[in-house]
């Protein structure tokens, strides 16, 4: 029996954010991989090692994580005025699809760099010492990102002293705006409300906030689902029911958010929406063993990312947390003591995090102008990956 050889295509490992993932240019990939469809979806899949039964991902690249089962494509612009079109790939582990339906925050940060590194960026605009600012075209949201990458004798400045909960090492700092971060295509708010009361089949009628910014996210209450928010990762990710439970809150508020017609639907639409749930302030020990006072944060907020209690906080998400504070009357608001606000920190389960929004109401609709984070990114390694040559 005759099996074809390996195929390598030239890739960069990058960590952006609290996450990593495998970075390309579009003209890198195979011809048959450079548009979208069954090829292309085949190629990152075996890239990254899914589908894989045992939820591993060893004869892959990914990290048996949402966080770490990510892929980006970068390719020219097809937007005036923006440097490099940005697509965003989420890799299912035990599922043999990629779902394209958002926008990875954390990676976003990445993105930058990488656009700088591989020459999407004119040389005329980066400087020989300071800041490069990057104009991306976000091609799943079709929204602008502009990051502000650090530059030292004109290449990328990685290294420094900014902390980011969740990352063990210190980094530069990289600040990311998110311009416009409410879905275009509908109101920020797709019910109308900054509350709804949403009916889950086995659960009851929770209260929720469900917004599109940054990413479609459905805020509920801690405590009306039996939590605090002071949870790590094993308090949910090791209860089958609870994660049950969360699935379906995550598919009812879907539905209710027009995203899907039908729950059987959300089985193939797992990146989005997130579910989120929110607390008051209280005191917490982080999963490094660091100690979160109440006083530290306005907020408590964990969410679920893939199926699963994330070990930080999504980038994407942390721009609806941001944009939703900013809104009085939001679940997030009003657990953050209400009122008028421009920027949040909140408490996650690896610690804290600092973020910025500005919402506006006109005409009885609210809407956000911008959304602003720190994230740090470094390359981890670049050369080729390698695939079977029937891979696709």
């Amino acid at each position: 029996m005759t099996h074809k050889p390996q195929i390598k295509i030239p890739a960069t490992y990058m960590r952006g954010g609290t996450s990593k993932g495998v970075f390309f240019r579009l003209k890198d990939l195979p011809e048959a991989c450079q548009s979208p469809g069954e090829a292309r979806d085949k190629l990152l899949l075996r890239v990254i090692g899914s589908p894989d039964p045992y939820q591993k991902q060893i004869d892959g690249m990914g990290g048996a994580t949402s966080s770490t089962s990510k892929t980006v494509i970068l390719a020219e612009p097809t937007q005036p005025d923006h440097d490099v079109d940005y697509l965003f790939g989420q890799v299912s582990i035990d599922k043999p699809f990629v779902d394209w339906s958002g926008n990875c925050g954390n990676l976003t940060a990445a993105v930058g760099a990488f656009a700088i590194n591989s020459g999407f960026v004119a040389k005329d605009r980066i400087p020989e010492n300071g800041t490069c600012t990057v104009r991306i075209w976000q091609a799943n949201i079709k929204k602008t990102i502009v990051a502000h990458v650090p530059i030292t004798n004109g290449e990328v400045q990685e290294t420094g002293d900014f902390e980011l909960d969740g990352v063990t090492f210190p980094a530069a700092e990289v600040q990311v705006e998110f311009m416009d971060p409410a879905d275009g295509e509908g109101s920020m708010f797709p019910t109308g409300n900054q509350v709804d009361d949403l009916e889950v089949p086995g659960v009851g009628t929770l209260k929720a906030t469900m917004i599109n910014a940054g990413i479609p996210t459905i805020f509920v209450n801690a405590e009306d689902i039996g939590y605090k928010g002071t949870e790590l990762q094993d308090d949910i990710n090791s209860d089958p029911a609870a994660l049950a439970r969360f699935e379906t809150i995550r598919a009812h508020g879907a539905v209710k958010m027009g995203l899907i017609q039908n729950i059987e639907e959300a089985a193939n639409r797992q990146h989005t929406p997130k579910v989120a749930f929110v607390a008051k302030p209280s005191d917490y020990v982080s999963s490094s063993g660091k100690s979160i006072g109440a006083g530290d944060v306005d907020v408590l907020v964990r969410a679920l990312s893939m199926g699963k209690l994330h070990h930080a906080m999504m980038g994407t998400a942390a721009v609806a947390i941001a944009t939703a504070s900013a809104v009085p009357g939001t679940l997030v608001n009003l657990a953050a003591g209400g009122g008028d606000r421009t920027h949040v920190t909140f408490g996650h389960p690896s610690g804290t995090l600092r973020v910025g929004a500005e919402a506006k109401e006109v005409d009885g609709q609210w809407t956000a102008t911008k959304a602003i984070m720190s994230r740090s990114a470094r390359v981890l390694m670049e050369g080729w990956v390698r695939v079977p040559g029937n891979t696709f």
